[in-house]
């Protein structure tokens, strides 16, 4: 029987998303992008609340293409706010507009978004090695920088907790226990599980 991080419930959504997801490198914009807002969504809240409801955001969220969400109206802000299937949050759907905006506008400006982000750490995954859930950090300096940074770009919820959060669910940190089978897997190269989102 395979040991798995602390905070892994008996739940079959939780554990395939810790499983098969969490901590794997995503060098995909549109997986980011949509990581990004997700995190941003789950402020204030458990992870599993936004996990249960990502299917129907992504439909809603036109598979998280900043362009197209760039476009979101105020009637399709409202639509989105009577819609029980998303976190009905006024200032975090707004933020997502707001975010597929600036988005859009790194790229504008010639910067790759995927490449941006993944500067933080280098471009390469760092790798820790906490022992138990306690030595695991809510925030570090990299995601103070990395919250700093999109802040001064006009992004929203995007505080350093969140960043560190978005940075362990798309593999910049792998932050899995190291009784966890998943320990450092995603970067050895080993990895036999397939990033399906």
């Amino acid at each position: 029987m395979s040991v798995r991080c602390g905070w892994v419930s008996e739940d079959p959504l939780y554990r395939a998303y810790h499983d098969e997801e969490w901590g794997v490198p995503v060098r995909d914009e549109h997986r980011l992008f949509e990581y990004l807002l997700l995190e941003g969504a789950q402020a204030g809240l458990s992870w599993f609340t936004v996990l249960k409801k990502r299917a129907h955001y992504r439909e809603v969220f036109e598979g998280f293409d900043p362009e197209r969400v760039a476009r979101f109206d105020e009637a399709r802000k409202a639509a989105l706010l009577a819609d029980p299937g998303i976190i009905r949050n006024r200032a975090k759907v707004d933020a997502a507009v707001i975010n597929a905006r600036a988005w859009l506008a790194m790229r504008e400006e010639g910067i790759d978004p995927v490449d941006w982000l993944w500067a933080f750490v280098g471009g390469q995954p760092v790798v820790n090695s906490p022992r138990t859930l306690a030595d695991v950090p809510a925030s570090t300096p990299v995601s103070d920088a990395m919250s700093k940074a999109l802040r001064a770009r006009g992004f929203k919820f995007v505080g350093s907790t969140i960043c560190y959060a978005f940075m362990q669910a798309v593999g910049m940190v792998d932050d899995h226990t190291v009784d966890c089978f998943r320990h450092g897997r995603a970067v050895a190269g080993d990895d036999v599980l397939i990033h399906r989102c």
